[in-house]
């Protein structure tokens, strides 16, 4: 297939946190404001004169000065983050809006709040107590948590206007950033996709990182080659496959997945859009702020929560992804260390064959993807588990 616009740009900003459209944000006068969990919604940072940095460290070496801090035994996403604070990768920003959700990227931020590691004299780091449960308890002490810990502390520390009409523009732009992105995302449904997924993670994670502003035209111009783009007439792929798991903020990990022959359809973890770019939408008599706290938190598909419905919902989810995206088959991935996921990854595994006879391929993986020969090793011997499936079903190779 020919090359969609702006996807070699897109590739280059995503090679540093402090790339060129987050500082032409700045030169503009906004200001930074870092995050690390989707439980943070990014629309709170969006606010005029604010734009949302979700966090990562590409092209990161083993953390030796994070690991004298948080020790070896940590996941190396939020180790990663604090070498490169301790680095000044992060100096740039203005604030960094915490959650207390995942445990070592929590002590990444409690870092930078007790270490004055951050070289700029207005930052704070500010943290928001999430819920564990979906209730209407947990939503009115959730939407607390965001209107105290959010749009308070950026009112009082930089004067942003935290007004409903201010919530209701940056919902405004958000919906249409999620909007592009979810009918962008709709050509990997095609019987043949006219999009892959290592494209698609390079748009996703640009929406994430960069300005919204600065790239709504550049999705308006890539959805429009969408439109006219075609598929090779031999596929380079052998299988559709829905990507899952936990942190997973590099897109040359689904190129290698791809380069495995499995094409990844739906991107279910936690730096995707399944779920992640749903519209935010506002009920007759609801506060924009009230409305943002229960989409986030309704809409989470995160395994912090245990319930047993939340957690068959889950299950359900990835089956139902699986269907509507026509995959073969589904890899989860776990970060090293990763409390949460290592209990949801090792119950998918068990589940969604035996349940819903999806074929799951399970893998443990560190954020710095050293042990490439090895992955790619699992991920072909999936492929061809597939593939013996089909001809054992009669299926046309």
């Amino acid at each position: 297939m020919r090359d969609l616009k702006h996807l070699i740009e897109f590739e280059n900003l995503l090679l540093e946190a402090n790339n060129e459209l987050v500082r032409q944000g700045k030169a503009d006068g906004n200001l930074a404001l870092g995050y690390t969990c989707s439980f943070m919604p990014e629309v709170l940072l969006d606010l005029p004169g604010c734009f949302s940095v979700r966090l990562r460290a590409p092209r990161s070496s083993t953390p030796d000065m994070a690991t004298y801090y948080m020790s070896n035994r940590t996941c190396l996403y939020g180790r990663s983050l604090l070498e490169r604070a301790l680095e000044g990768g992060f100096n740039f920003l203005d604030a960094e809006l915490a959650t207390e959700t995942c445990t070592v990227t929590c002590r990444f931020q409690e870092h930078l709040q007790m270490m004055n590691i951050i070289q700029n004299p207005k930052f704070f780091c500010e943290f928001v107590d999430v819920p564990f449960k979906k209730n209407e308890n947990s939503l009115e002490h959730y939407e607390t948590q965001l209107r105290v810990h959010v749009l308070d502390r950026l009112h009082e520390a930089f004067g942003i206007d935290t007004s409903d009409g201010a919530l209701r523009e940056a919902i405004r732009q958000h919906n249409e950033v999620c909007e592009l992105i979810t009918k962008i995302g709709a050509y990997r449904k095609l019987e043949r996709p006219t999009i892959t997924g290592f494209e698609f993670a390079l748009i996703e994670l640009v929406s994430l990182t960069c300005p919204k502003y600065l790239i709504l035209d550049k999705l308006r111009d890539i959805l429009e080659d969408l439109q006219s783009r075609q598929p090779d007439e031999k596929p380079a792929y052998r299988c559709k496959v829905v990507l899952a798991g936990s942190e997973n903020d590099d897109p040359y990990f689904t190129k290698l997945v791809e380069d495995c022959g499995a094409l990844v359809v739906a991107d279910r973890h936690c730096y995707g859009s399944l779920p992640g770019r749903e519209q935010i939408e506002i009920m007759d008599g609801e506060t924009p702020l009230h409305a943002i706290a229960r989409h986030y938190l309704m809409h989470e598909m995160c395994p912090r929560f245990m319930e047993q419905n939340t957690m068959r919902e889950r299950k359900q989810f990835l089956a139902d992804l699986a269907k509507e995206y026509h995959a073969d088959g589904i890899i989860i991935e776990q970060m090293k260390f990763c409390e949460y996921w290592s209990y949801e990854r090792c119950i998918d595994t068990l589940v969604l064959p035996r349940d819903y006879g999806i074929p799951v391929c399970s893998i443990e993986k560190e954020y710095v993807n050293a042990a490439t020969g090895q992955l790619r090793t699992r991920f072909q011997a999936f492929v061809e588990s597939i593939e013996i499936k089909k001809i054992q079903g009669g299926e046309k190779k």
